[in-house]
């Protein structure tokens, strides 16, 4: 047998100091032969552990899918399930609504329709003088048509304040200043119509009857006290809260400086207080109509009064599709002599005119509007 032969010990690995002290690969042309690198070097061909081997790709990970379509389909056909989900829910109001308004005058019932199309023309016009900025008129128009839709999801008006600002945001309006022309759209509208309501009961007897809706001091010493806590907690989180009073600072200056700039524009200042003046009196004049239809039997000043004693009172009232108001309507109607199956049917009517109707157009708007990214 042979001996076996000694082994050897494997040379050590070459370190980065003489890797770099290796001359660089001259450049083509130069006629030197380029040395070879060390063996277990960058560029020796040796392949390390767990690297790929020369020539070979690299395993490739699939991007992970972005659902987009899907969500986008969601968004567009949430509305629909929305308005049809309300619509079974109050199957008896629909329902009592519908025959009323079959036997009622169909001349006066196409003239509140007429007045409720007019109702978003001027929230348009207000929401357009507003904001220095110009908008187009026919987006803005769907916008404000779709938002009686998004009301009925949000309460408080939140629905068409949040598709209003997608609007804005979608036509590059930053987000500070768009919230200021929000908040100064609803400024003029409760402006507006306080300032009719004072001069509807400066002109017409039937305010005495409002006596009996008001609350008695029992009720008003606790409402008092709530919003004038809610009004120290705000101006306390303000003064201590730094991160919180830094943004609330930068939108009020951003609201004061678009609100000097749209009152330098005659143009902006018609739009923005002559819709808003114009939006309680189209609705005024929806109801009206309505009673009219079906022989209501009150003059159209005491209608038009209660519209807004009834709007004014509880308009701020948190209930989607504006079961309060109603509720504050009917009360109203009866308080100025109207039988209470009639107010009842004038406000089924008149909600059915505003809000009802339009709510499955209005959801088609808004799916067609988030289908066209508008929003």
């Amino acid at each position: 047998m042979s001996s076996l032969s000694p082994s050897r010990s494997l040379p050590p690995p070459p370190s980065p100091a003489s890797c770099a002290a290796r001359p660089e690969t001259p450049a083509p042309g130069s006629g030197s032969p380029a040395p070879a690198p060390a063996e277990g070097c960058p560029g020796s061909g040796s392949v390390a552990p767990g690297s790929p081997a020369p020539g070979s790709r690299m395993p490739v990970r699939p991007a992970a899918r972005v659902p987009g379509r899907p969500v986008r389909l969601v968004l567009c056909l949430a509305p629909l399930l929305l308005a049809g989900g309300w619509a079974m829910a109050n199957r008896p109001v629909v329902y009592e609504g519908v025959r009323r308004l079959v036997a009622a005058d169909p001349r006066w019932l196409l003239a509140g329709a007429g007045c409720t199309c007019l109702t978003w023309v001027a929230a348009s016009c207000v929401r357009q003088g507003a904001l220095p900025d110009p908008l187009p008129p026919g987006l803005l128009l769907a916008s404000q048509f779709a938002a009686g839709a998004a009301n009925h999801v949000l309460p408080g008006g939140l629905g068409a304040h949040a598709v209003t600002f997608r609007l804005l945001r979608r036509q590059g309006v930053p987000p500070e200043r768009a919230t200021a022309s929000i908040g100064l759209y609803s400024l003029a509208k409760s402006t507006a119509k306080t300032v009719l309501l004072l001069v509807f009961l400066a002109a017409s007897p039937a305010w005495r009857r409002l006596g009996d809706l008001v609350p008695d001091g029992r009720l008003l010493v606790p409402l008092a006290a709530v919003v004038g806590g809610a009004l120290a907690l705000a101006g306390v989180l303000l003064t201590v809260v730094r991160p919180l009073r830094r943004p609330v600072t930068g939108l009020l200056r951003s609201a004061l400086a678009d609100a000097r700039a749209v009152h330098t524009r005659p143009c902006r200042v018609l739009a923005l207080w002559g819709g808003a003046v114009a939006m309680p009196l189209v609705q005024a004049g929806t109801l009206a109509c309505v009673g009219a239809a079906l022989g209501l039997g009150l003059p159209w000043e005491q209608v038009v009064l209660a519209c807004l004693a009834a709007g004014t009172a509880v308009g701020a009232v948190p209930a989607p599709g504006g079961f309060a108001v109603d509720a504050a309507l009917v009360w109203t109607l009866v308080a100025f002599g109207s039988s209470p199956a009639v107010a009842t049917a004038t406000v089924i009517g008149y909600r059915a005119l505003t809000d009802w109707l339009p709510l499955v157009p209005g959801a088609v708007v808004l799916s067609g509007l988030i289908r066209a990214k508008v929003l």
